[in-house]
């Protein structure tokens, strides 16, 4: 029962880790990238749709990503879209290719994709937090109900820190690498 609860928590802190990693690649680190994209959600006949629906995204050079809308009526809600995003991109629309040009990050705004990803990775800190907390919740009903003695739900604590301490090390890691990324000029 105790390993069970101890994997179905490492399961749950990987996922906080997969969806960190998603997270990372939609920050803009001056290269262009159709990762950047992932998070721009299109108001498509009145349905909310993810960009890469409507459209087939590429990356031609290092400074510039194509955007070949599918529907040519739709080509003004992606323009729309891309706008009110964060990304701070220009669209220029040739008929239905979008293109948007990746301009080289200015010190300032490093510093703010910095703070992001900060507040990323401490979002990530907090859910495999929480999932720990959940763990050692899981083993004290189990002690309550006399299913574990003490020393075992002593020995399962343990184990859940451990594990809670290599899982926000591997996001702390994932930090580090981001940051340089972004930096790097």
């Amino acid at each position: 029962m105790v390993n069970e609860l101890l994997e179905d928590g490492r399961r749950r802190m990987d996922g906080a880790i997969e969806a960190l990693r998603s997270e990372f690649n939609t920050v803009r680190t001056g290269r262009a990238s159709t990762a950047l994209l992932d998070r721009i959600v299109v108001d498509y006949y009145g349905v909310r749709t993810p960009l890469k629906q409507l459209a087939n995204l590429a990356a031609p050079d290092p400074r510039l990503l194509s955007i070949t809308v599918y529907d040519k009526s739709s080509v003004n809600a992606v323009v729309r879209a891309i706008q009110e995003s964060d990304l701070g991109l220009n669209p220029n629309v040739d008929s239905t290719v979008i293109r948007l040009n990746i301009p080289p990050l200015t010190q300032e705004r490093r510093k703010e994709l910095v703070k992001l990803v900060r507040n990323m990775a401490e979002e990530s800190r907090v859910a495999v937090r929480n999932v720990r907390r959940d763990l050692i919740q899981d083993f004290k009903e189990l002690k309550k109900e006399g299913e574990i003695s003490e020393d075992d739900e002593r020995r399962a604590e343990d184990e859940a820190q451990k594990l809670t301490d290599s899982h926000v090390e591997r996001i702390n890691e994932l930090l580090r690498n981001k940051e340089e990324e972004i930096l790097e000029v």
